[in-house]
């Protein structure tokens, strides 16, 4: 008896990418409700099944729905806005101060639908997110008809969506609860990435995804930098850190992986972590080839993954899997690995086990769903086909296929583009919404890179002080004597530490930007080790408030900022016409003297070597007040044994430019 289906693909080369990688040419595929129902040899399917609707494929490929391991889709708002950037310089000088500014909702569901646009017309059927406002994102999918893993992101910096990660963690619950067991979208929790994170934050992560039994995806092991930083502040490389955290307890999707050894790979081989491999986005950020063939070896699944149209800068899959399969061969100097079929695998059945869903989708076969696209093979391009070696299949759509080259595209069994024209999609009204945007964020931009005071504040964390200081330094010669004076009776020590600093001072073309300081200060024990770093940031303007008597100046803080990046970083960010390092060993006492409060410092300038000074400081608040510290601060000087000293009225830069 003949079966009624809803469609029916006939005349087709049938590539299944199942457990054998059957074909079937001419082949046929039948398909029910959100299902397939059957797949084979077209004159086998043709007696069993017919259906109302009957798709001639007319000798193209139809095969499963590419799956897109790694992306953050609403970034297609984003794409051109800063490249041929270092990752950590494009990442917090760039994208994230914009996305602070105007990633919103709305936002994130324009960007998503024109993912959408653009990943359906190049054969993408299954894609898995991580962004912000994630609800967004999974509602536009799902309006657009496509399949999405969507992760919300959480992370220990304020986030567009959160003000702290206990948002973000609370956001994430309240996501996986409405979304979970939707027909399209598997909501899944987002740890940013280790370095972005604490281990808090990825123990929280895990216990939520354990609880919903959702995916967990993560940025792991991307640059040397930060397998190099874990090592450093860790003892250990990523992967165990994370294991440590109780992370690969949940169903893992690490997104990179670049720099990963043999024994990392059989860890996350052994809790079934799947792996997106990135091989654009890893080329144009210079972060490294991933080790794709070990993986494969130790039976990693691996799927194949765009990244973010900021950092691609598109969502072309063909390309991708074309990458995958030549990066591999080219870092590996082996043209045999990763061939065709391997990498076309990667892009589908792999792939779909990566991201913990090939129960749904990844390949034709009965009882999965009817994520599948026909792509034509005849253009000019893609001329002629052999049919030899069965692998030549492989082989077009890997090596010569084009994105444009996919006609029709069929989701949860719904048609979402026939004959090139999508059908859920209003491409012509998201491209006016996105230049409107556009426009906006380029204005947004310009003003900023006029001020080295607003891309300071772009970073983050930036805050003003408006306290005035009395200030006076004096050049000493005998360092060890005033050390000893600091014991007198009339001085209270509340407070003695001892730092190395050092200081690299940044100088634009503008003397009005100010100066900007990049201080790092190793605070020192009494054994003479380092206990503690600390850096940060501090904008100095060039004019001071005025002198006050016996060349003690009243100055004004600016702003401040902490420094959670290298001085290599913050040099490619503010882009400084000079660079002027200073080295000096401080000793800092915190005293009272006559019931007020000052900070005495002899420094030793090493590098250069200057010799010796002493500076004494005290915050105050009106002119009146500043005017009796200048006076305690010369009676200091005077019990000091200092009193006829050298008065220095220039900071240390100045005196340093005027040689």
């Amino acid at each position: 008896m003949i079966q009624k289906v809803d469609t029916l693909f006939v005349n087709a080369i049938v590539l299944t990418m199942d457990e054998k990688l059957n074909q079937y040419d001419p082949g046929a595929v039948a398909v029910k409700g959100d299902s397939i129902v059957a797949v084979g040899p077209e004159a086998e399917i043709k007696k069993e099944y017919t259906a109302d609707e009957i798709i001639d494929c007319d000798g193209k490929v139809l095969m499963p729905g590419l799956v897109n391991a790694h992306t953050h889709v609403p970034m297609t708002l984003l794409r051109g806005l800063a490249d041929d950037l270092r990752l950590d310089v494009w990442l917090m000088g760039y994208m994230l101060p914009v996305e602070r500014e105007f990633v919103s909702p709305e936002f994130v569901r324009l960007g998503t639908l024109l993912a959408c646009a653009e990943q359906i017309r190049s054969g993408v059927t299954t894609f898995n997110d991580m962004y912000f406002f994630e609800d967004a994102i999974a509602q536009a999918t799902a309006d657009a008809g496509m399949r999405a893993v969507c992760g919300q992101s959480v992370m220990k910096y304020p986030a567009p969506d959160a003000a702290s990660f206990d948002d973000s963690l609370a956001m994430a619950r309240e996501f996986i609860k409405k979304w979970k067991g939707h027909p399209l979208i598997v909501p899944a929790v987002a740890p940013h990435a280790p370095y972005s994170t604490t281990p808090e934050i990825l123990k929280a992560c895990a216990e939520l995804a354990k609880e919903f039994d959702v995916p967990l995806h993560i940025h792991i092991s991307e640059t040397a930098f930060e397998v190099e930083t874990m090592r450093k502040e860790q003892g250990m490389p990523v992967v165990p850190y994370v294991k440590k955290q109780g992370l690969l307890e949940a169903k893992v999707i690490a997104a990179h992986c670049v720099h990963i050894d043999i024994g990392e790979i059989k860890t996350l081989q052994h809790v079934n972590a799947g792996v997106a491999h990135n091989p654009s986005s890893n080329l144009k950020l210079a972060s490294g080839f991933a080790p794709v063939q070990k993986m494969l070896e130790n039976g990693l699944n691996v799927g194949i993954g765009t990244d973010g149209p900021a950092s691609n800068n598109d969502l072309d899959m063909f390309e991708e899997v074309r990458l995958a399969s030549f990066v591999a061969k080219a870092s590996s100097n082996d043209p045999t690995v990763v061939p065709a079929a391997t990498a076309l695998l990667m892009a589908t059945r792999m792939g779909a086990q990566a991201l913990h869903i090939g129960h749904l989708t990844g390949s034709l076969e009965v009882g999965k769903r009817a994520d599948l696209i026909v792509v034509d093979t005849s253009p000019i391009h893609n001329s002629p086909r052999f049919r030899r070696d069965p692998n030549n299949a492989y082989a077009q759509l890997v090596f010569a296929s084009k994105s444009t080259d996919v006609t029709d595209v069929m989701v949860n069994g719904k048609w979402l583009m026939r004959e090139h024209k999508l059908l859920t999609l209003n491409e012509a009204d998201l491209l006016i919404q996105a230049r409107e945007l556009a426009q906006k964020i380029d204005a947004f931009l310009i003003v900023r890179e006029q001020s080295v005071l607003s891309k300071l504040i772009a970073l983050g964390g930036s805050m003003e002080q408006e306290s005035f200081e009395v200030q006076v330094k004096v050049k000493i010669t005998e360092p060890d004597k005033l050390i000893q004076e600091m014991k007198r009776p009339e001085i209270e020590i509340n407070a003695h530490k001892h730092y190395l600093q050092y200081d690299e001072y940044f100088l634009f073309d503008d003397p009005a930007q100010g100066r900007l300081r990049f201080r790092e200060d190793n605070l020192i024990n009494e054994k003479g080790d380092v206990e503690n770093v600390r850096s940060r940031l501090t904008l100095l303007g060039q004019q001071r408030e005025g002198e006050i008597g016996h060349d003690v100046l009243l100055s004004r803080s600016r702003f401040l900022a902490p420094a959670v990046h290298t001085s290599r970083f913050y040099r490619e960010y503010f882009k400084p016409k000079q660079e002027i390092p200073i080295e000096k060993d401080r000793l800092r006492w915190h005293i009272k003297y006559k019931e007020t409060e000052f900070f005495v410092n002899l420094d030793h300038m090493k590098k250069p070597e200057m010799g010796y000074f002493l500076e004494i400081k005290s915050r105050t608040w009106s002119r009146k007040d500043a005017e009796h510290k200048a006076e305690l601060t010369n009676e200091l000087l005077n019990l000091l044994g200092v009193g006829n000293a050298e008065t220095v009225t220039q900071d240390y830069i100045e005196i340093l430019q005027a040689q």
